[in-house]
């Protein structure tokens, strides 16, 4: 399928461009709005716990009562940033919670959200999932203005376009500083015991919404309602705004519609966890289609099916449902070791690699085993893995991949820093196969995999066709250059 192309992508931007110096640029994060709720800051905890897998570098918490804002900020998982005997400190029935990874190298403490401020009407915590794609543009404009930037974050800029905003009432100011962000958001805000939801009118990032002892939870993914014992009501519309306050949710103007709405299908593909719905969609059944649409374009004979664990598991009991090649544990991962693919540099990646996953040879010894893989970035990943099942005994390796190609920068705020480190992006898939050292390889198509998840698209498959759906503000002003956003 010719990719359609609607604002210009980094190989339509021809002339060379200056990169500002600035240091982090967005997220791929999971955040929790919580209103009228007992114990806010323990149920804020738990829905963080069941985000973990969106972010590992930092977590926050911040929450509101009749004293103000009492806020808990720090580097690493959420269980080591929240103790025992901190969370009852967290007092209050409304909370805001984030937890993060940067993709930018914006690791530092100022990035730790939610970020807080005091303002005219009160005090103010944002929590931001995504990546505002005209970030260095606002952010020029608003220091041009008087704005001082705490942070180098993308969101911080969300926050002083509020608290700028001339408009009388805080419904109309959100509306307003919203009207001003090109890109991916979620955003969830609190001023004082009130808080904002929204979506970006494209719906790039998840954000539903629940109900608990007659108060209101936003979260990035269902899973997190499950372990708060919230009940479902939907998922937030994109370009939609609510209030939640007094056990009531308000509807506010929704945003501009968007030429068409873009979900993310990578969070069908790899982030989102296998126990979440979202957008109507089970995760686990997407990615199980995903694998049965991979056997059909790509099969093998082959002894066993095994998957890279834990996010390619349901791809590749697609795979083996559908090829009817028994599907075995040849690959066991060590719980104890974060993601790989969203550690914040590559030595750690590599590292990370060789100490997360187990070979189990008894599987392997002898056989000719298909490895599936929900997607391959970098490749650095699949290069030790594969050396590590052929150590193992694995006579031959098969790699399927449940995704197409990742051939371009995401600038919607998926973790893939810059084209020149994208395998695909300069090397075909046979020049893959060579490098990785696998007996064959086969890339779910593009046509594929939206088809495999129709009932929900239009998506954003951005980093596979090219097609970037929201304009690329700050490339094509020359902010940023068009490999993508990079590591400073």
């Amino acid at each position: 399928m010719e990719p359609r192309r609607q604002t210009p992508g980094p190989r339509s931007v021809r002339r060379a461009l200056p990169v500002v110096d600035t240091d982090a640029l967005h997220d791929e994060c999971g955040v929790v709005g919580i209103s009228g709720v007992d114990y806010a800051a323990e149920q804020a905890y738990l829905a963080l716990y069941a985000l973990q897998h969106r972010g590992q570098e930092a977590a926050g918490i911040v929450t509101f009562d009749e004293a103000g804002p009492h806020t808990l900020k720090g580097e690493g998982l959420v269980g080591d940033v929240f103790k025992t005997w901190s969370l009852p400190k967290l007092t209050g029935r409304t909370a805001v919670g984030h937890v993060r990874y940067s993709t930018a190298g914006g690791s530092d403490l100022d990035n730790i959200q939610p970020i807080t401020a005091r303002y005219a009407h009160g005090h103010i915590a944002l929590a931001h999932n995504g990546n505002l794609t005209n970030h260095y543009d606002l952010r020029r404009r608003l220091v041009e203005e008087g704005a001082i930037f705490r942070s180098s974050s993308d969101s911080e800029a969300v926050v002083h376009l509020i608290a700028k905003s001339r408009h009388d009432t805080v419904d109309a100011q959100i509306d307003d500083a919203l009207t001003h962000l090109e890109g991916a958001y979620s955003l969830v805000i609190a001023i004082d015991d009130v808080v904002y939801a929204a979506r970006d009118p494209r719906g790039f990032r998840p954000l539903v919404l629940g109900r608990k002892d007659g108060g209101h939870v936003v979260v990035s993914e269902t899973c997190a309602l499950d372990i708060m014992g919230a009940e479902y009501v939907r998922d937030l519309e994109p370009g939609e705004v609510i209030r939640m306050e007094n056990g009531r949710v308000t509807p506010l103007r929704s945003l501009p519609p968007a030429d068409r709405a873009a979900p993310c299908i990578f969070e069908l593909v790899y982030f989102a966890r296998p126990d979440s719905r979202i957008w109507g969609i089970s995760v686990d059944r997407a990615r199980r289609a995903f694998g049965r649409k991979l056997a059909q374009e790509h099969p093998v004979d082959a002894d066993a099916v095994i998957a890279v664990p834990d996010s390619a598991n349901s791809a590749a009991l697609g795979y083996a449902e559908e090829s009817g090649i028994p599907f075995e544990l040849g690959m066991l991962r060590h719980h104890y070791v974060g993601r790989t693919f969203i550690q914040p540099s590559q030595d750690s990646r590599d590292f990370g690699a060789r100490m997360k996953y187990n070979p189990v040879r008894e599987v392997l010894e002898g056989k000719r085993v298909v490895v599936v893989d929900d997607s391959l970035v970098r490749g650095t990943t699949s290069t030790s893995l594969v050396r590590m099942l052929r150590g193992a005994g694995a006579r031959e390796v098969h790699l399927r991949i449940g995704s197409p190609p990742v051939r371009f920068p995401c600038f919607y705020g998926i973790d893939m820093p810059t084209k020149r480190e994208l395998i695909a992006s300069s090397l075909s898939v046979d020049e893959i196969e060579e490098r990785l050292g696998v007996d064959s390889l086969g890339y779910l198509s593009l046509e594929g995999m939206v088809e495999a998840v129709a009932e929900a698209g239009p998506y954003c498959t951005a980093c596979f066709s090219g097609d970037y759906p929201a304009p690329l503000v700050d490339v094509e002003k020359g902010h940023l250059t068009p490999e993508g956003p990079g590591r400073c």
